[in-house]
């Protein structure tokens, strides 16, 4: 299994995490459950007020900086899971893929066209509503993209579900083979404030193989992109 890097010790965490909630209440509060617009990788983001905001929780930001061309060719087929405000589906498509983004929440997918269109990707980007890989029955892809939910719970309503989920790794290792196109990849970003270790052991019980795209220290937490194959 592929090692996790853990942060600053326990209480120097729980310090760091308490300080960037109180940072978050002061001044970036504003910013969450409310209509705004985020810059993102040069191009403009509007997020929606029941809509995950990549900017914010910098999570969806890191997944839409670590696709390039060496990740995204022009004319793949990329499936972006709970794609929320459709930040790495947009970004996708900026690269020239074809992109199908799915999410749970209709919210979402009506915030995921309006940046299609938005950033003039529109006739790239297909945005459905539905669970996981549902949508996309039958369908294989070059790429799929995912920045999931990191903590175990049943998810209190729409928003909550891009933090919680129930049994998210387990459904998304076991569909991953069987939606990859031959040679076909995945991108996920975990978190260490989240349940990464049993996401990554989720995917080994489904025979697949992971390794380390890039990492990024926070004060609090370390995020980790991995690329996943069959």
């Amino acid at each position: 299994m592929t090692e996790l890097v853990l942060p600053l010790p326990r209480p120097l965490r729980r310090a760091f995490g308490w300080a960037s909630y109180l940072r978050f209440l002061l001044f970036q509060r504003h910013r969450h459950g409310h209509l705004v617009v985020e810059e993102v990788g040069g191009f403009p983001v509007l997020v929606l007020p029941h809509v995950f905001n990549p900017k914010l929780f910098h999570t969806g930001e890191l997944l839409a900086a670590s696709l390039d061309e060496t990740v995204v060719r022009p004319g793949s087929s990329v499936l972006d899971l709970g794609t929320g405000s459709g930040v790495a589906a947009v970004a996708a498509a900026r690269l020239g893929a074809r992109v199908v983004a799915v999410d749970l929440n209709p919210h979402a997918v009506r915030c995921t066209r309006i940046n299609a269109l938005l950033n003039h990707v529109e006739g790239r980007v297909d945005a459905r509503v539905g669970n996981l890989f549902a949508p996309v029955a039958g369908q294989r892809f070059d790429l799929v993209l995912f920045n999931p939910p990191y903590f175990r719970g049943t998810p209190r309503d729409l928003l909550d579900a891009a933090w919680r989920s129930e049994d998210v790794a387990e459904r998304f290792a076991v569909g991953l083979a069987e939606h990859l196109a031959p040679g076909g990849r995945a991108i996920v970003v975990l978190s260490t404030d989240g349940d990464a270790p049993g996401f990554l052991a989720a995917l080994a019980s489904a025979r697949l193989r992971t390794k380390v795209r890039r990492r990024e220290e926070l004060w609090h937490e370390v995020l980790t992109v991995f690329e996943v194959t069959a």
